[in-house]
């Protein structure tokens, strides 16, 4: 697995395409793993802050206990519109809790909003990254692997 900043290091036009995506709508959709196994998907708020891709979650949502049991999540940019104009990115990897309060200081300057006290910090590792872009009836994809497969 790797942090943003090793991913953007890895393939920069992937990463900077996909940060493009994540800012643009400022929203984008998170899946997690319920207790039982079935999903649970909900929008969050990424924030690209210092080399990591971060997500403050309020501590006693299903979303930020599923990820402090099992860290795996996937998260799927907001679609613009039924065209895909501007495409899609997805993101495959494992979260980890951060309680570094200068990491946290940092990713609230960083943050299109204000999380309040009381929200939870992740960080989002990156198994697998990869966009569909939709250009004069043309579909492009790309994709990246950590384990380089």
């Amino acid at each position: 697995m790797a942090t943003w900043s090793e991913f953007a290091a890895a393939d920069p036009d992937l990463a900077a395409w996909g940060e493009k995506r994540l800012e643009r709508e400022r929203v984008a959709y998170v899946a997690t793993l319920n207790e039982d196994g079935s999903p649970c998907v909900n929008p969050v708020h990424p924030v690209i802050c210092q080399g990591r891709l971060l997500l403050f979650i309020a501590p006693d949502l299903p979303k930020a206990r599923n990820l402090r049991r099992d860290g795996r999540y996937a998260m799927h940019s907001l679609v613009h519109d039924l065209s895909g104009t501007g495409g899609e990115f997805h993101l495959n990897g494992r979260a980890t809790l951060i309680a570094d309060e200068t990491v946290r200081q940092r990713a609230i300057e960083s943050a299109c909003y204000t999380p309040n006290g009381q929200t939870i910090l992740f960080e989002l590792g990156v198994d697998r990254a990869y966009s569909t872009a939709y250009e004069d009836d043309h579909v492009t994809r790309h994709e990246w692997r950590a384990n380089g497969k």
